[in-house]
């Protein structure tokens, strides 16, 4: 008689991570701590404009030379932009199922009103999704000029300038910088939560360091364009 061979496998670790509510709002967190490291980034980058165009669009050259000569030319700037491709999509998709899982889990309205949560907590949802039309606009218009009109190969600072010297280019960035700073005011501190750093003492200071990172990436983000309309960068 032959011997019965088991054909079930045990599911990997990073599938059960990955089905499991706790490992998608690791994923989320630690995903958007990539994406909040690479915001504080780009605005700083963003702020060279304030020096002129020789230095933004030195700085613009820099990004895709960096790493030479032990990369090759733009190879770090891709390895850069897949990085947040990975993170923003794990993001995306960690946050939709575990908001497809939380419908699932109480399909019924509650009997009794919950308690009314931030403004920031409310709009995270609909903020993602502005945020991420705003990444393929962003990329459209500065990176490979689609909808860029007058757009400029090798001149980012004048692309700038172009841009924010429209009122839709203006209304849509301003929008998308609005919804960055709610979201980063919310994700922070839910982020920390979920890695385990927030506790009775330090939800103050994380609390603080949350409003105070929105505050700066939204001021930092605003000033570029702000700067353009009045006249103070041209």
């Amino acid at each position: 008689m032959a011997l019965a061979t088991r054909t079930d496998r045990r599911p990997s670790m990073t599938r059960t991570l990955w089905d499991s509510t706790v490992g998608k709002k690791t994923i989320m967190a630690v995903s958007g701590l990539i994406m909040l490291g690479y915001l504080v980034a780009h605005m700083v980058g963003n702020l060279k404009i304030f020096f002129g165009p020789g230095e933004f669009d030195g700085y613009a050259h820099w990004l895709r030379t960096m790493g030479e000569p032990i990369l090759h030319y733009e190879w770090a700037l891709w390895i850069v932009r897949v990085g947040l491709v990975a993170a923003v999509v794990l993001h995306g998709v960690s946050a939709y199922q575990l908001s497809r899982r939380d419908i699932k889990a109480r399909p019924a309205k509650y009997v009794h009103k919950r308690p009314r949560a931030s403004y920031a907590t409310r709009t995270m949802r609909w903020g993602g999704i502005i945020l991420a039309l705003f990444i393929v606009w962003h990329i459209l218009d500065l990176t490979t000029g689609t909808v860029h009109p007058s757009f400029e190969a090798g001149h980012p600072y004048q692309n700038v300038i172009d841009t924010f010297s429209t009122w839709y280019g203006n209304v849509i960035y301003i929008v998308a910088v609005l919804a960055v700073g709610l979201h980063v005011q919310h994700g922070f501190w839910s982020a920390a939560q979920t890695l385990g750093v927030g506790n009775a003492t330090r939800d103050r200071i994380l609390k603080t360091l949350a409003n105070l990172l929105a505050a700066v990436l939204t001021l930092g983000f605003i000033s570029v364009p702000v700067a353009v309309m009045t006249g103070v960068v041209s």
